[in-house]
């Protein structure tokens, strides 16, 4: 599943598209003495855990797509609420945006279990997992109302707003957390080398 893992760090790369970094203008062998020491986020059996998991390739699928669901669906909320018109639509881009965010989830659990042996809240992802619970009880809470009629269709349009504010959130969260796997790997590359170098 190393093509699974590069795929991820193409999809991070196509978001980090600063030219420079923040250690910009200091050599390799200086960052490497003078960046703090921090935990990283994957040990090297956990690496080789996420390499392997067919967990891996599925996320990588599942998570452009639900964006390209998300978009679809922002615009036809929008346009909803902007004319008036379009309501089944709207409706319908949300619910599939629901039922491909409960498929991510579930498989983004079974991916933490083959990773790192617990189905949620590993202290790697803990505060991602956090935010992902807010998500998935507004998505759902959409769900409710809709089907039991709790809710006006402008009211319903404005839930889901939300439980999309907070998607936004959480998928910032996980990119930035990849990019600092990423970024965490080409240091430890830049790190080899040096040894290499060295001997």
């Amino acid at each position: 599943m190393i093509f699974a893992s590069g795929v991820l760090d193409r999809c991070i790369g196509a978001f980090d598209c600063c030219p420079w970094q923040a250690h910009a203008g200091a050599s390799t062998f200086e960052r490497l003495k003078t960046t703090p020491t921090r935990k990283a986020l994957y040990t090297a059996e956990q690496r080789r855990r996420r390499d392997s998991s067919r967990w891996t390739l599925v996320q990588g699928i599942l998570a452009p797509l639900q964006f390209a669901v998300f978009l679809v669906s922002v615009y036809l909320v929008m346009a909803y609420l902007a004319t008036g018109e379009g309501y089944a639509l709207a409706t319908g881009s949300i619910v599939v945006k629901t039922l491909v965010l409960y498929t991510i989830m579930i498989t983004g659990s079974l991916w933490e279990r083959d990773v790192f042996g617990r189905y949620l809240f590993a202290p790697a992802f803990f505060w991602e997992d956090v935010v992902s619970m807010l998500v998935l009880g507004l998505h759902t809470a959409y769900l409710v109302a809709l089907l039991a009629g709790l809710l006006a269709p402008y009211e319903l349009m404005l839930l889901a707003l939300a439980a999309y504010v907070t998607y936004v959130v959480n998928a910032a969260q996980f990119v930035l957390k990849l990019r600092a796997a990423r970024l965490e790997r080409q240091r430890s590359d830049e790190t080899l080398g040096l040894v290499s170098l060295a001997k």
